[in-house]
């Protein structure tokens, strides 16, 4: 089977299990508009304009139902932006042209609001990072009926491993409760895993890509676990051959794999990417600042009480300018990971601020240590895919930040 008709195949799954109104929605909110935007964004990029990233990623509450190990966001945190905010930020990013938002938290469906939210801006579509506890048959519905989101559900391993990294009770079963109630609901939606030692060997298999077919997801998102916060556990990054492992496993499970296997790591000649130090996306955090990263959370730039700053912000923010070029010639990779003590004191030149409602973020980046990340410098892995190598190279990352 090639990877042409295992492509085929997932559209006929995802077409006979989606109604009409979603696929289109799908279609005319999410592909067509940007492959649009990415040209239009590599286009300012060459011509020198004031800069606007392709996507903004839009954490609207600290609040969270679980307390994850290895999360940047502080629990207990009440941070949260308003809908005035969250409403501006779409508002001023479509006149970019940008009409795609990743929507995190915490727990981005404790926010009051947030599916009024997404029924107003029918033009546009959100991928909505959740662990899946909340996804209820009513919400599923709700999200149904707004047609324009595709929930993201987080499984971090089978049921010890989810309820150790969640802390908390059958974790497991409670978020497929969650990925049930989307496939009843007829909705496009995927499932991520943030990949560490203590579910490499449970979640990077065959096994576990048929079985996320299974329950009906259209796609499967690897992460890979990057140790931060306020409880880090780098004893559970992986090591330099765990993240090759990974990466052939990608490369050779998209030949005929039954869901769409996705990551943002890789282009398609295998060399390591950064979507912030590439100026693709950067992050809007609950307490209204303009960030680098979601796991990097300091910033200069704030939002006003209805987000019309945010295209000045962009274009005027020498900190988040230097940044994006400071990373890119120190590595293709993750910073935060590879040398955390140059990334400290990069931001210490700046006056900068916490974003976090824990106001610890710089001491923990003080004691952090070098891990291996995914800049695999010698022999790069390059897509096999020729359909996904044809994604990477034209609509996810068509343009270049490494000279």
């Amino acid at each position: 089977m090639t990877e042409y008709t295992s492509l085929l195949k997932i559209c006929w799954r995802v077409f006979r299990q989606t109604p009409l109104r979603l696929l289109w929605k799908f279609c005319w909110n999410f592909c067509w508009p940007n492959l649009w935007n990415m040209r239009h964004f590599e286009q300012r990029q060459q011509r020198g304009e004031p800069f606007f990233p392709a996507f903004n990623m839009i954490s609207v509450t600290e609040a969270c139902n679980l307390a994850c190990s290895g999360c940047w966001v502080s629990q207990g945190g009440r941070k949260h932006l308003t809908t005035e905010q969250i409403d501006g930020i779409i508002r001023e990013s479509k006149r970019h042209g940008s009409r795609f938002f990743g929507i995190l938290g915490g727990e981005p469906l404790l926010y009051k609001g947030l599916l009024d939210l997404f029924q107003q801006h029918s033009d546009c579509y959100f991928q909505l990072f959740t662990n899946g506890t909340l996804l209820t048959d009513d919400v599923a519905q709700q999200l149904r009926r707004a047609g324009n989101v595709t929930p993201l559900i987080s499984i971090e391993g089978l049921e010890e491993e989810s309820d150790r990294r969640r802390q908390s009770n059958e974790v497991y079963q409670r978020t497929l409760r969650g990925v049930r109630a989307c496939r009843k609901a007829g909705l496009i939606f995927g499932v991520a895993a943030s990949i560490c030692k203590g579910n490499y060997d449970e979640l990077v298999t065959r096994q576990h890509i048929e079985r996320v077919a299974r329950e009906g997801a259209a796609y499967l998102w690897y992460y890979i676990y990057r140790p931060v916060g306020a409880a880090p556990h780098p004893e559970q990054a992986l090591s330099a051959e765990q993240i090759r492992g990974l990466r052939k496993f990608l490369v050779r499970e998209r030949l005929n794999a039954p869901v769409a296997l996705i990551d943002v790591y890789w282009d398609d000649k295998g060399q390591a990417i950064c979507p912030g130090a590439t100026g693709m996306s950067h992050h809007v955090s609950p307490s209204g600042a303009i960030e680098f990263c979601p796991a990097i959370q300091m910033a200069t730039d704030f939002l006003n009480a209805d987000a019309s700053n945010m295209t000045q912000l962009y274009a005027d923010s020498q900190y988040l300018a230097d940044m994006r070029h400071q990373i890119a010639q120190a590595t293709r990779g993750c910073i935060i990971m590879e040398n955390p003590q140059l990334m400290a004191k990069i931001i210490q030149g700046y006056e900068v601020r916490e974003t976090t409602t824990r106001g610890t973020a710089m001491e923990e980046y003080h004691k952090m240590t070098s891990i291996p990340g995914h800049n695999m410098n010698t022999n790069p892995i390059p897509e096999q895919s020729r359909p996904y190598r044809w994604l990477k190279k034209h609509y996810f990352f068509g343009f270049g930040a490494y000279g």
